[in-house]
């Protein structure tokens, strides 16, 4: 796929995950009645603009495809680029400004941009769990010829894997999924690890399993040498599928920064918009169905990281808002307008980082 078509599909990609999270906040915001000033997808200045001639919203298209934002009375203000910021004169100005309501509500309101785009990627999930095989947890057959008889061992021994063998657990961690199974394999087969088997009816455990290793971006990986068998596939299969694939996604992107603060992923494998550009762009050329499945992972991805506690992520305002609803005291607008400002700043700063090594990665 050329370069100009990348960019259109990845574009619209991200700017249909920008909407739908800001619209979370958006609509939550006039269910409890907050007076709204702009609802703006992008950033920077605006190239398109209109005043509801009802409601008085401005809804705007901005130059920087890198956000959005739903400006409340209260809240934000635009200051003339299209930058919402904190405006500490007007809290008091507006009785629907959104620090008038009450903090359920505003924690609400706080949750939805992220909630949205987890359900977005729920609801993706299931037509792309719907079109495509579903498949099982039995070995079929295996990439290459077995390992044992490389090894000139029997193909009895209860020390490898075999065809026919349900795999019902990955180093102690139980499966219920062919996707849970591959990830575990992934993570952790880089090195022997266990695994369950039900093998004749009985459940077995081979000791140290050994997996192909797979290199990528100087980081190394497990990886599964074996076809699994088709599984019968009915609605309630699709639904329960979808939803477990939801909650591996979330658990993905919570180990994988484990991971990294740990050690165990390298910055080399973090990715910013020109990386994950590539990245549709590639999933574009294969079909729509490879195309909404990243779309799903990537909606998954982006609500659970603005719940991170980060300051001027939607997490670190949920943590406020919590925090004023134990203490009952509101933490002071100056305080907080500055924890936000700091924690915008080094998000810009990464995000600058991250884009100049996925360019540079590029060129090289």
């Amino acid at each position: 796929m050329s370069v100009f078509f990348t960019v259109i599909i990845a574009v619209l990609v991200f700017g249909f995950l920008i909407f739908i999270h800001e619209f979370g906040h958006y609509i939550f915001a006039r269910i409890f009645k907050v007076t709204i000033n702009e609802f703006s997808i992008g950033m920077g200045p605006r190239i398109f603009s209109r005043i509801s001639k009802k409601t008085g919203i401005r809804y705007s298209v901005s130059a920087l495809p890198i956000g959005g934002f739903v400006a409340m009375a209260g809240e934000e203000r635009e200051d003339g680029d299209g930058i919402p910021e904190f405006n500490v004169d007007k809290l008091s100005e507006d009785p629907n400004s959104f620090d008038k309501k009450p903090a359920w509500q505003r924690l609400i309101i706080t949750l939805a941009g992220a909630l949205i785009n987890i359900f977005a990627g729920f609801l993706a999930m299931i037509i792309v769990i719907s079109a495509t095989r579903r498949p099982s947890l039995v070995v079929d057959q295996f990439y290459r010829e077995a390992e044992e008889a490389k090894l000139g061992i029997s193909v009895t021994s209860d020390k490898w894997i075999m065809e026919g063998d349900k795999i019902v657990a990955v180093n102690g961690k139980s499966v219920h999924l062919y996707e849970s199974l591959r990830y575990e394999i992934m993570r952790n087969g880089h090195k022997p690890i266990d695994v369950a088997v039900v093998r004749d009816g009985e459940r077995i455990t081979l000791e140290d399993v050994s997996f192909p290793i797979m290199q990528t971006e100087g980081q190394i990986f497990g990886s599964i040498d074996f076809f699994v068998e088709e599984a019968d596939k009915t609605f309630f299969t699709v639904i329960g599928d979808s939803w477990a694939n939801l909650w591996l996604n979330v658990r993905m992107v919570w180990e994988s920064l484990f991971d990294l603060i740990t050690g165990r992923y390298s910055f080399a494998a973090v990715s910013g918009p020109v990386g994950i550009s590539a990245a549709i762009g590639e999933a574009a050329s294969v079909g729509f169905i490879s195309l909404l499945s990243l779309v799903s992972i990537i909606s998954i991805n982006l609500g659970v990281m603005n719940l991170l506690p980060i300051p001027a992520l939607d997490g670190g305002r949920m943590i406020t808002i919590l925090i004023e609803m134990i203490t009952k005291k509101k933490l002071p607008a100056k305080v907080e307008n500055t924890i936000n400002a700091v924690g915008l700043a080094l998000l810009l700063a990464f995000s600058l980082v991250v884009l100049v090594k996925d360019v540079v990665g590029m060129i090289i």
